[in-house]
């Protein structure tokens, strides 16, 4: 289970290339000699802003569009990186109180053009849902999904994603950006630039990230408060990757078996036409955090608890019995994602196991091409969002967009995907700020990060203050929920009132 998710974290949340961004020799001045580290390419163009609407429930919003970039500078102020950001701000008088939302996507290595485009920007590319194919039409459309009537947003692209790049070489590259901490940091202080160069440090924040951007929205927020002075109001973490301790580890710890076993059960459900809430979810979440738990801890010593899993997995999962019994009711997503469909000749994906491509390689012992989504992905989100900065907006950069960089996924950290969390800095920027308010939200189908282990996280957390502060919210769907039009809308409604309630 874990190789299988391992290397589809590798794939579907990664991007990028090393030095593929601009010189620092345009900003020398000449008689300053030129710091060998920097790369010497073209330099990214200037900031560049359009005036669009965009219309929400009956009413004409009017924003300016910004794509721009920000500097990344080392102790020694050299610059040695460029972020790329596109920017919402909604026109017209602007009340003291009105938000802004900085938007990350996660990977390692994506650009946050998922967010942007599919989630809550103001324009949309369909995506991410059953049938969509990488051909389909890259026309943005006004999204009804879109927060930008409660707030003005900030879309970031971490260095080696999108058009942002650093200008150092491949190991300073590795050093200074692909590394856990050292990405909180610098993506930090992008955020506090934004603030500072667009006068809005005194308006409310907010931090949203989805799956490892899940995983960074707390740290950022922690960061913020306790080394740039900066307080966010409220994080929302989308499918978030928040304890890596939860997915791993399966050879002993029964958690990655508890965690995934819910949002199979879930996909079964939908597959017969039944509702996904809380009600017909409740007695798969009972079974896996009792009686699932303490028989997987007995272990194949106690030929009872082995029967008892096989019976209920199979029940749960609708798997074939036999393979079920083979597994010891120990399920693995690869497992689970190539038998569900076999007899069709399909594969499941990991991000919404109800969302299936044809297998090319069928009888291969292991599956030998692509996940079902990230490879329809790629395509229209890319030539949606090159066309809309480079056309629309009118930022011509040169070089390649990377919506999803395998090549900045491979060159991380090297063991983050077993080591990760960022649960503790939750648990710490709650408790120094009793005002901030925390969602998570997941998609009921998601095998990636499963939902089921931000239930477990929630209900270790001290209360901290009034009841509600977190909220854990579900949808129908995966990983990107927001592709299906209810469960956007429902999810536009939650953040909404979160953010009214502040």
């Amino acid at each position: 289970m874990r190789a299988m998710i391992g290397a589809a974290a590798a794939a579907m949340l990664a991007l990028g290339v090393f030095g593929a961004a601009p010189s620092l020799a345009a900003d020398a001045k000449p008689d300053k000699p030129k710091d060998e580290r920097i790369l010497d390419l073209p330099p990214l163009p200037v900031d560049a802003s359009i005036k669009q609407t965009v219309r929400i429930d009956g009413q004409a919003l009017a924003y300016t569009a910004t794509v721009g970039s920000l500097p990344v500078r080392d102790a020694k102020g050299v610059k040695i990186g460029e972020v790329v950001y596109t920017a919402y701000v909604l026109d017209g008088p602007r009340a003291a109180d009105r938000p802004v939302t900085f938007a990350f996507n996660g990977g390692p290595g994506a650009s946050s053009v998922y967010l942007n485009l599919g989630a809550i920007g103001p324009k949309r590319v369909q995506f991410g849902a059953l049938g969509d194919a990488p051909s389909d039409p890259a026309r943005l459309v006004d999204n009804p999904g879109t927060w930008l009537g409660f707030t003005d947003m900030v879309f970031i692209d971490p260095v080696g994603t999108g058009f942002s790049r650093s200008l150092v070489g491949e190991e300073e590259t590795k050093s200074t950006f692909f590394q856990v901490r050292g990405d909180i940091e610098y993506l930090s202080r992008i955020v506090f630039d934004w603030l500072v160069k667009n006068g809005r440090m005194a308006a409310p924040k907010y931090i949203v990230g989805e799956s490892y951007g899940g995983f960074r929205a707390p740290s950022i927020a922690r960061f913020l408060q306790t080394e740039l002075g900066v307080g966010p109001s409220g994080v929302i973490m989308l499918s978030p990757f928040l304890d890596a301790h939860m997915q791993v580890g399966e050879d002993l710890s029964p958690m990655p078996w508890i965690v995934s076993l819910p949002s199979m059960a879930a996909a079964k459900l939908e597959r017969e036409g039944r509702p996904l809430n809380a009600e017909t979810l409740a007695e798969v979440e009972a079974y896996a955090r009792g009686e699932f738990a303490v028989d997987l801890m007995k272990g194949r010593t106690d030929p009872a608890a082995v029967a008892r899993i096989v019976d209920k997995v199979t029940a749960y999962t609708g798997l074939d019995p036999a393979l079920v019994r083979k597994m010891g009711g120990r399920i693995d997503a690869g497992a689970f994602l190539r038998e569900l469909y076999r007899e069709q000749g399909k594969l499941a994906s990991i991000y919404d196991s109800n969302v299936t491509a044809w297998d090319p390689f069928p009888w291969a012992s292991q599956q030998r091409t692509g996940d079902p989504i990230l490879d329809a992905i790629i395509a229209p989100t890319t030539s949606a969002m090159v066309d809309f900065m480079t056309r629309t907006v009118g930022w011509k950069a040169e070089g390649r967009y990377n919506a999803l960089s395998s090549a900045v996924n491979q060159a991380w950290e090297k063991d983050w995907f077993t080591s990760i969390e960022s649960v503790s800095d939750l648990r710490r920027a709650m408790a120094a700020d009793g005002k901030m308010r925390v969602m998570i939200v997941h998609g009921y189908d998601d095998l990636s990060c499963p939902y089921f282990a931000s239930r477990l996280i929630v209900d270790q957390m001290p209360p901290m203050g009034e009841p509600g502060r977190v909220r854990l919210k579900l949808y129908p769907g995966g990983h990107m929920f927001y592709s299906r039009t209810d469960s956007q809308a429902a999810f536009r409604r939650d953040v909404e009132a979160m953010y009214a309630g502040r």
